[in-house]
């Protein structure tokens, strides 16, 4: 309970954080000025004769020590909004209808609605306030490692005419774009979190805990290890598992993990269905799953890809693992199944391809392609391991298989990008954005700073997600009633059915 406390304290603290309206260093002004002013454009020509030649060195080198314009290239602007727009289409419609077709047909609208909702929810708050306390600075100096400030609240400042710079010095994109690339994904982990409770919690309990566990744990951990000086001010500020040396390329411990064990909070708390274990759940329409699964990949490459923030030559490194982790992972979970139990199954095949793309994510854009095999080898059978096996034995019901496939697929892809970002392993090393300079310390110190990012995303999804629930289950109750559930949350929540005869 003390824990609970304190994490409920520092919550409000985060939103109490006073204003900064300074500059942010990761965003840059339109035009540089000159160092010093221009020579009077009326000087007498004689006293231009006159200046001995010794007096053009101090221009030349007022010249030289310029910066360069900044590189705003159309091309990359097209790219990033691009994947912006195929990152919204992973969510809507991929998760509502790999999930939809995993439920049964009399909760398939309502889940359906659910993750439609709670990625507009996300998307709103997202520009009321998250991406200012995700990417900026906080004024108080105990806070600004793990939240920012409220600066750009509104998105503030932020428009089609300012600029962030990508991973590149001196190479921008507007930084509204940037701001809405981020909110895709601020969406879709939010939305990932109802398949751990599907079939059975209120949808009034669902957008409650949305605005809560948003505002107090995705807002906060985006800020932890994503926000950073930029190339030009590699040294300023930073995210405390930035600090750490936590290598995430797209989102393993920020959207993965950290969803994965909300759901499974969410499971515990809420409850089993009723009939679970008992009754028959079988999906309703792998049909609609495998229609999802196949946008979800597709998405992927948005989500990925779209994390260089620049269409270079370098993008074609996330690119190419997400294809292949995703597919050696899928056929690693078909032929463990096939083993296992006798068959292979659609079902399986896809949620192997779902938890290959998981674990690829943090380690897309630091491995080779030698990386990407051993993490889509070791993603189809781990997540296959905790679907059917640590799942039964422990005995829980995460409906949908979010703590099975996002939190365990993360873990491992985290723990995994430590070992394979090995130069000699294939990996890129890790680079130093200032001088792109690619430097390796040796797997041990790159695995510890990768389960800082793992435990502190367990840990403060856990905490805020428990919190969350509890507060949604004070005010409207968590559950529906067990006629409600037997009826279907189609009829019941929301007076229509996704199948009419």
């Amino acid at each position: 309970m003390k824990r609970f406390l304190i994490a409920l304290t520092l919550g409000c603290a985060m939103l109490g954080a006073s204003p900064v309206f300074a500059e942010e260093a990761a965003v840059v002004a339109a035009e540089a000025t000159t160092a010093m002013e221009a020579a009077p454009v009326d000087a007498a020509p004689v006293e231009a004769a006159a200046a001995p030649a010794v007096e053009a060195a101090p221009a030349e080198a007022e010249a030289a020590a310029e910066p360069p314009p900044p590189e705003r290239n159309k091309g990359d602007i097209a790219w990033m909004l691009a994947a912006t727009i195929i990152v919204l289409f992973m969510t809507l419609p991929g998760v509502a209808l790999f999930y939809g077709g995993m439920v049964r047909s009399k909760n398939m609208l309502s889940t359906m609605m659910q993750v439609f909702t709670v990625f507009c929810v996300a998307a709103v708050l997202w520009v009321l306030y998250g991406y200012s306390l995700a990417f900026t600075s906080n004024s108080s100096a105990a806070l600004d490692p793990f939240v920012g400030g409220l600066s750009k609240a509104f998105l503030s400042g932020v428009t089609y005419d300012s600029w962030v710079e990508t991973f590149s010095k001196n190479v921008q994109i507007p930084e509204l774009l940037f701001a809405m690339f981020q909110a895709t994904f601020a969406g879709i982990t939010c939305a990932l979190i109802v398949g751990g409770f599907a079939e059975r919690m209120k949808f009034s309990a669902i957008l409650i805990f949305t605005v809560i566990w948003f505002t107090f744990c995705y807002a906060p951990m985006a800020h932890m290890v994503w926000y950073w000086g930029g190339p030009s001010a590699y040294d300023a500020p930073s995210g405390f598992l930035f600090g750490k040396g936590a290598l995430d390329f797209a989102g393993g411990t920020v959207v993965h993990i950290n969803a994965g064990i909300a759901g499974l909070v969410g499971a515990l708390m809420v409850g089993k269905r009723l009939g679970y274990g008992k009754v028959a759940m079988a999906p309703h329409s792998l049909t609609m799953t495998l229609i999802g699964a196949s946008i979800l990949w597709m998405g992927w490459f948005g989500f990925n890809a779209g994390s260089n923030l620049e269409a270079n030559s370098f993008v074609t490194v996330p690119f190419a693992n997400t294809l292949f982790a995703t597919a050696v992972a899928a056929l690693t979970w078909t032929f463990v199944e096939w083993f296992h139990k006798g068959k292979p199954s659609l079902l399986g095949a896809v949620s192997g391809a779902i938890s290959g793309l998981v674990a690829i994510t943090p380690a897309c854009g630091w491995v080779g392609l030698g990386g990407a095999l051993v993490i889509g080898l070791a993603a189809g059978v781990i997540c296959f391991l905790a679907v059917t096996v640590i799942k039964a034995k422990l005995g829980y019901d995460d409906s949908l298989d979010v703590f099975g496939v996002h939190a365990v697929g993360g873990i491992v892809g985290a723990i995994l990008t430590g070992v394979f970002v090995n130069p000699a392993l294939g990996g890129m090393g890790v680079v130093d954005y200032s001088t792109l300079e690619s430097t390796f310390a040796g797997t041990g110190p790159q695995v510890i700073s990768q389960l800082w990012g793992v435990v502190v995303a367990v840990v403060w999804s856990g905490v805020v997600a428990a919190i969350a629930f509890k507060i949604a289950d004070l005010v409207v109750g968590l559950r529906v009633s067990e006629e409600q559930e037997r009826e279907g949350l189609d009829l019941a929540e929301h007076g229509e059915r996704a199948y009419n005869p």
